[in-house]
């Protein structure tokens, strides 16, 4: 067996230390910088930095959301599990995916049970933090919703994945039409680990 470090704290610093090491974060606000380090740890992918899209006020959005006990609404259970709950304020973690009624929903909207299930966090978008880490078409509806007039959020984690509608989605949301502060990751990569670490990283910020 090769020699490996043990230490947990070792670990860490020496991860976060390659990271700042290896990564272009020059175009990214310091605040923004914390985050985009615990984003690229989740993925071990440091040539994701220049990719990371974010509004200014986005990090304080989120801390100000988190204080309030904003709910923070998940596209997936993925992005739930991967939230750490001891940074947060009481905060209500909430997955609609597998409500009763998404799949009637989906059929009659004539869309992926993702998308119908943010169309069940209309009544709960109000000053609420968004984090969507696994479906281009959630966050495509949640981008229709706010067209059409419906509440905004606090904010808007999306970083969903892959090779239909995750690149156009989130170069949707980087035009920054629709008034509400985001984190993004532009291009095809994203997921759900992502997404939760954006939000740990800012949690972790106000909970030490």
């Amino acid at each position: 067996m090769i020699p490996y470090i043990r230490d947990p704290d070792a670990i860490y610093l020496e991860s976060f230390a390659t990271i700042r090491a290896e990564a272009d974060l020059a175009g990214l606000s310091a605040d923004m910088q914390d985050v985009a380090v615990r984003m690229i740890h989740a993925c071990g992918m440091v040539d994701i930095a220049p990719h990371i899209r974010a509004t200014d006020d986005v990090v304080e959005r989120i801390e100000f959301a988190l204080v309030e006990k904003a709910p923070i609404l998940c596209d997936a259970e993925a992005v739930r599990a991967a939230i750490i709950r001891k940074y947060l304020r009481g905060n209500e973690l909430v997955v609609t995916l597998n409500d009763p009624q998404i799949p009637a929903l989906a059929k009659e909207l004539g869309t992926t049970r993702s998308a119908a299930a943010v169309e069940l966090w209309r009544d709960r978008l109000k000053d609420a933090i968004v984090v969507i880490g696994n479906a281009p078409t959630a966050l495509f509806h949640l981008l229709e919703l706010l067209d059409a007039g419906a509440a905004k959020p606090a904010a808007i984690i999306a970083t969903p994945v892959g090779f239909v509608g995750a690149e156009e989605s989130k170069a949707e949301l980087s035009l920054d039409t629709h008034g509400v502060p985001f984190i993004t990751l532009l291009g095809r990569r994203g997921g759900s680990a992502i997404a939760a670490a954006a939000l740990n990283a800012i949690a972790k910020g106000i909970a030490t």
